[in-house]
């Protein structure tokens, strides 16, 4: 019996040598092959992330600080934790998805626009098949985080999915993609909302619109840059559409975007610190329209970037209004 355990002792000893064996020298194969392939993997992490355009944050600050109104409102100051971090996670993933499917929309689109004639499918450096796999997969990891939730924001997310799908090709067919942008980001608020309280409340809706005449006011600046580019190739905007009363529009929409807000504060009972950030808001979008006064592309571009700020500025507000309060 003695003989027989130290048998099977020995027995077990040398499986375990011939796997580790077999463990390191796969590992050491492995690690050979991945050396080899890293100038590769690296040129492809490269092109991917310039397909999803890390090189430019501004799409995810702009998306991310409604979805914090959102939150914030909805919670009526700091969110649950585990909220909070599937929304900045989501934001992240969402509007790098969005980039990709937006890029093999407009694939035949890009190379004739001086702005993206450089990204990655425009120059045929990632093919759209490779970029309905990144979009694919981000949407996959976006969709498990929602699964984290509860059904009525899953319900909602699927919504979202489908109009960040259909967004891309509204500027072929209407003059106002710019509207269905507003509300392709500003979904992330309804669904803040449902997933905070598992409610849409009729203030879920009112901060959507101020959101949709914010994204009106930021993309219109943002279509300036291309407008005559896509005059020639026949891509619709808002900027197309107002022409030379462009300005005149975008002012109309800035203080309509900012009495929604008022209206907003007004019906949560936000306090001065809210309503200080609107006037610091309405300082921004008076520089914004000094900036494109002349329709210059580089300064427009300026104009739209300075957007984040008016994000920041109402997103303080709200914090601290509510910091103040607790």
């Amino acid at each position: 019996m003695h003989k027989k355990l130290k048998n099977s002792l020995l027995n077990a000893r040398l499986l375990l040598y011939v796997c580790r064996v077999i463990i390191v020298q796969f590992s050491h194969t492995l690690l050979i092959a991945l050396k080899a392939r890293w100038p590769f993997v690296r040129e492809r992490l490269q092109q991917y992330a310039l397909l999803i355009r890390l090189d430019r944050p501004i799409g995810i600050c702009l998306l991310l600080w409604p979805t914090l109104w959102g939150l914030w409102v909805a919670a009526e100051g700091f969110p649950d934790t585990g909220v909070l971090l599937v929304f900045i996670a989501g934001v992240f993933l969402m509007r790098s998805a969005g980039c990709a499917l937006n890029d093999i929309a407009d694939k035949r689109f890009d190379p004739a626009v001086s702005r993206t004639r450089a990204r990655p499918l425009a120059t045929g450096k990632v093919s759209p098949v490779e970029a309905l796999m990144v979009a694919g997969s981000l949407i996959f990891v976006a969709f498990l985080l929602v699964l984290t939730t509860n059904m009525l924001t899953m319900q909602m997310a699927c919504i979202a999915v489908m109009l960040a799908g259909i967004y891309p090709f509204m500027k072929r067919f209407t003059y106002l993609p710019q509207f269905f942008l507003g509300l392709t980001f500003g979904w992330a608020i309804p669904m803040a909302f449902a997933a905070q309280t598992n409610t849409i409340p009729q203030i879920a809706w009112l901060l959507l619109v101020a959101n949709i005449l914010w994204s009106v006011v930021y993309d219109t600046m943002y279509a300036m840059v291309d407008r005559a580019d896509d005059l020639k190739i026949g891509i619709k905007s808002t900027a197309i559409l107002f022409d030379d009363t462009d300005r005149i529009f975008i002012a109309i929409i800035q203080i309509l975007m900012l009495i929604a807000l008022l209206f907003v504060g007004k019906k949560t009972e936000l306090g001065l610190g809210f309503f200080i950030s609107l006037v610091i808001s309405g300082c921004f979008f008076i520089y914004q329209l000094h900036l494109i006064w002349n329709r210059e592309p580089e300064q427009c571009m300026r104009a739209f970037q300075n957007n984040n700020w008016v994000g920041l500025a109402i997103f303080t507000g709200l914090f601290l209004d509510y910091q103040l309060a607790a």
